[in-house]
């Protein structure tokens, strides 16, 4: 436990009523949490305001309360703290809470539209493989070492990273590899956090539901990079237009990577196949089990980073040509017929192309190419039609699907997506609402040497309908049907 007064540390602190010399028990932003002892820190979300709970905190055992206006009633018992931002300040409060774990971690963030899930994983496995004690924190899963702790969130909350870089550092590990979203930057969840260096992968349009504009996405990866101190490294993606732009405000020391502009890092794809793929790495050849061009910079990504750690830029490569991609990035599986199913996360227009240019660079195109894609509901309606277009326009055959509809009428979704199918190819355009008769349907047309591409869920164990989430996996599901029609 530590007092009040040392997890108020460098919080912005504007007023104080009451002591601040006592222990406390825990840290919570959720009332729901609060036990005999906690500080609550009343945050303002996307759908609830926490100072809206700040009673309800005290009623469950509060001591403490932090937020930015001070409620009409104040109660004796209780000390109040007033900053200016709650949320920026909850981060800051949860690192203290924990001792600041991250300043005693070489912790790497990764963000971008794409390719941030792949190479944080990559990371870890490879920097296990070098001999060193790792920690992950992604999309699918946390991980201490071998230790996995289920993941809800791209980026967890203020205190649970916290708690996570802790026992990270109770683990004595060294490095840490985690992914960075949007959501987190924009909402402070990363407030607090010592970062060795960052990571830029790409910038396209999604989760403009939540920004508004592309401006302020963009805007709000650039802060990552704004707010590096001058001893971390910034690097970005040389071949995406706004690489320069995450540079453009940051102390840290600015490297590249790219295949196609001058960088830091260069690299270029000699050959390629569904098995993998044959590179050049600074003027150095290197075998991957990944494919595909998208592929090619996450490897550059991964080895620029590791030199940047100061890793023996051989061993690296050696490292990397034994790493396999992230679960559900491009899965390839086969059937005793000849059918080759690919199961990939894709759910944004910029991935789909990539995933699907990928595929027919590699096929003989005597074989057909049946895309299987949805669209999340309660999500970035704009990519909808986009994503049909380019399946439509890419692909031999398409089924639209669901994807997760959440609390959005699927069929409304699926219109939204059929008013961007190309109209040469309405007649190769199928929709079918029940996600898992698309798949079955998808292998039922496909005849031998076909290539199924199963898009949008990836890794995902569920889908998510009318709120409640359903056990849903693409990959068993193709791989029941293989097994089915040996």
């Amino acid at each position: 436990m530590k007092t009040l007064q040392d997890i108020l540390y460098k919080a912005g602190t504007i007023e104080i009523v009451g002591s601040t010399n006592f222990d406390i028990t825990s840290v919570e932003f959720d009332s729901r949490m609060v036990t005999t002892g906690s500080l609550f820190v009343a945050t303002k979300g996307t759908q609830v305001d926490g100072h809206d709970f700040i009673d309800k905190a005290i009623s469950h055992g509060a001591i403490a309360v932090v937020c930015t206006t001070l409620p009409d009633i104040l109660k004796s018992e209780v000390t109040y703290i007033v900053v200016q931002n709650s949320s920026k300040a909850l981060g800051i409060i949860a690192s203290n809470f924990f001792n600041n774990p991250s300043n005693k971690l070489k912790v790497i963030g990764v963000t971008g539209t794409n390719g941030k899930t792949t190479i944080v994983t990559l990371l870890f496995n490879l920097f296990i493989d070098l001999g060193y004690s790792t920690g992950l924190l992604s999309t699918i899963q946390n991980k201490i070492n071998n230790k996995t702790i289920e993941s809800t969130h791209t980026t967890p909350d203020s205190i649970n990273i916290n708690d996570l870089l802790n026992q990270m550092v109770d683990a004595g590990c060294e490095y840490v590899f985690m992914e960075v979203s949007s959501h987190a930057i924009a909402q402070d969840r990363i407030s607090g956090l010592q970062f060795t260096g960052g990571l830029f992968t790409n910038i396209t349009h999604d989760h403009l539901d939540y920004h508004g504009t592309f401006k302020e996405y963009i805007a709000a990866k650039k802060r990552f990079f704004d707010n590096l101190p001058s001893d971390a490294f910034a690097l970005t993606n040389a071949d995406d237009k706004n690489g320069s732009v995450m540079l453009q405000n940051t102390k840290a020391k600015k490297y590249s990577y790219g295949i196609k502009n001058m960088a830091s890092y260069k690299g270029k794809v000699i050959e390629n196949d569904l098995e993998g793929m044959m590179m050049k790495v600074d003027d150095k050849d290197v075998y991957s089990l990944l494919s595909g061009s998208f592929n090619a910079y996450n490897i550059l990504a991964v080895y620029a980073t590791a030199s940047l750690l100061n890793q023996e830029k051989d061993e690296v490569l050696i490292g990397i040509s034994k790493l396999k991609g992230a679960e559900g990035r491009f899965d390839v599986i086969r059937s005793a017929s000849g059918i080759t199913a690919i199961i990939d996360y894709a759910h944004t227009p910029d991935a789909l192309e990539n995933v699907i240019s990928t595929i027919n660079s590699i096929r003989s195109h005597n074989e057909e190419l049946i895309t299987v894609v949805g669209a999340g509901g309660n999500r970035d309606k704009s990519k909808r039609p986009s994503m049909a277009k380019i399946a439509s326009l890419l692909s031999n055959k398409v089924i639209l699907t669901s994807d997760n509809p959440r609390n959005e009428d699927p069929l409304q979704i699926l219109e939204d997506m059929k008013k961007g199918v190309d109209p040469a190819k309405k007649s190769s355009t199928m929709v079918i609402i029940d996600r898992k008769e698309a798949i079955n349907t998808a292998f039922n047309i496909a005849r031998s040497g076909d290539m199924i591409l199963i898009a949008g869920k990836g890794h995902e164990k569920y889908q998510e309908i009318s709120g409640i989430k359903h056990p849903f996996d693409d990959k068993n599901i193709i791989t029941e049907l293989m097994e089915i029609n040996k």
